[in-house]
């Protein structure tokens, strides 16, 4: 015999005792699409969709639904807005918060999602979940999903130079290697568009069979050293911003004590400090995560394993740290870091060499991170001479 269970007439589904009015934007270049739950209009969301850009519009909604909720309960209700994390940067959230309401960044891959293999997403389920997740979140529920620490303006603009430096060099292998690949596919190597020489030796190349280049392909490459000589210029201005900004921090921050270390360049200094070491960490664990450098276990019932690293940091300041500590083996060889190094690798008879490197990163950015912020000298470390 089936039993029907006894149901609520109205099941509430989200708590509507609310201290607040609850708002999401889906942001898109068209449309900005506003979710929120208010106070007094029980477990029901409002969706209102606004052209993309319109702030006015945007403070208009909110002071609406701050209208409705006050005439509905009689108290005024301050406002929460979320914002995931993307192409629209951090000028949304620093205009709502010079306008006195608070504001959260969310990591969009940190919010919990169906693990079904086809998924309905749209900009309104989004919303949603993303007022859902703001609820979990002001409620105090642990790990419901990750906030952006939002960044200084000057802090956020300090880090445009090492990546511009790093488009450009990228930019300068992808000019390199074209020029190299059309000489290659006419019997020529051994050209380095890097050297000074560059435009007399093209003038002197021969194809493999004894022909001089042909006027169309010298003419292609003339015009791509025009664009690379362009993006070498380019590099050596910004190098230039980036050594003038270390040495007025020299005086102001002491991340620029990071050059004092022997085999820190200011390219790594810069990169460390504009990337993570500005900011506030409670722990290493905060440290090596921000970094991507954290553990990954994974366990379930009897199984039980290492996965890796994360790799949910920030890759720039990941990809450096392990550059890094190439070089740390090579300039501090009678650091305990090093001794470490050498140490598993032999307990390992010689493998697992990447592995270890990856662990290396991680404990000398967490070491880098203890000598800026505490002044904890890395033990055995070599300074660089005066």
């Amino acid at each position: 015999m089936h039993v029907a269970a006894d149901q609520a007439a109205a099941p509430a589904a989200i708590r509507t005792d609310l201290g607040a009015i609850f708002v999401s934007l889906e942001l898109s270049k068209s449309t900005w699409l506003i979710t929120s739950l208010s106070p007094g209009s029980g477990e029901k969301m409002s969706k209102h969709a606004i052209r993309g850009g319109d702030i006015a519009g945007l403070l208009a909604r909110f002071a609406l639904l701050q209208d409705k909720a006050q005439a509905r309960t009689g108290r005024h209700f301050a406002l929460v807005v979320i914002q995931e994390a993307g192409l629209d940067g951090f000028w949304i959230h620093r205009i709502l918060e010079a306008e006195g309401i608070e504001s959260h960044v969310v990591d969009a891959a940190s919010i919990a999602t169906s693990r079904r293999r086809r998924r309905a997403k749209t900009d309104k389920i989004d919303g949603e979940a993303l007022v859902r997740a703001l609820l979990a979140y002001k409620r105090g529920e642990p790990r419901v999903c990750a906030m952006v620490r939002v960044p200084g303006v000057k802090d956020e603009d300090r880090r445009r130079i090492g990546r511009e430096r790093k488009v450009l060099v990228g930019e300068r292998t992808c000019h390199v290697n074209r020029i190299k690949g059309l000489l290659f596919a006419q019997g020529i190597s051994g050209y380095e568009p890097l050297r000074r020489d560059r435009r007399h030796r093209l003038e002197e190349l021969r194809t493999g069979d004894g022909r001089a280049l042909p006027e169309h392909l010298k003419g292609q490459i003339r015009r791509e050293l025009d664009r690379l000589e362009l993006v070498i210029a380019q590099i050596k201005e910004v190098q230039a911003e980036r050594d003038a900004l270390l040495a007025v921090e020299v005086a102001e921050t002491p991340a620029a004590t990071l050059l004092d270390l022997k085999g820190m360049g200011p390219e790594c200094a810069a990169i460390l400090y504009a990337e993570g070491l500005f900011r506030h960490f409670d722990n290493r664990r905060q440290v090596a995560a921000y970094a991507g450098l954290a553990p990954t276990p994974w366990q379930s019932g009897s199984v039980q394993h290492e996965q890796g690293v994360s790799k949910a940091g920030n890759s720039r300041l990941r990809t450096t740290m392990i550059e890094l500590a190439w070089l740390w083996l090579r300039n501090q060889p009678a650091s305990a870091l090093t001794r470490w190094f050498h140490e598993r690798v032999i307990r390992n008879k010689g493998r697992l060499k990447k592995t270890t490197i990856v662990a290396l990163a991680r404990k000398l950015l967490v070491a880098l991170w203890k000598y800026v912020t505490a002044g904890v000298v890395i033990e055995g470390a070599v300074m660089k001479a005066v």
